[in-house]
């Protein structure tokens, strides 16, 4: 599973995570820095990845494009990138089930 990391988050997850998540990257390695989140969107599902925000914006294109590409939002605030890397890592068995799931299209983590 690739990781697809918005402009919200540290570009050094993308690093820090390829021993679980091999190939993620952040938007700003692939797209410039003000792509529209349709946009983003689009580069996802086209490149099978997931999203991972803590944007609602990304919850409301879900709902209205569907999916792929899923979403993992991200609703710890205003947090520490050592905070976001921990939660995906304590969640990765949750993550890798998410991605195998045909009924789900966003998984929350707190």
């Amino acid at each position: 599973m690739k990781l697809l990391f918005d402009n919200n988050l540290s570009q050094r997850l993308s690093g820090e995570l390829q021993d679980l998540f091999p190939g993620s990257l952040h938007i700003r390695e692939v797209l410039v820095r003000r792509t529209p989140d349709e946009s983003i969107w689009f580069y996802a599902k086209d490149n099978d990845f997931v999203v991972v925000s803590k944007d609602s914006d990304y919850r409301d294109l879900s709902s209205r494009l569907g999916y792929p590409p899923k979403l993992i939002w991200i609703r710890t605030g205003n947090s520490p990138n050592t905070i976001v890397e921990s939660l995906l890592r304590d969640h990765f068995d949750e993550i890798m089930a998410f991605e195998q799931d045909s009924d789900r299209a966003i998984m929350e983590l707190r």
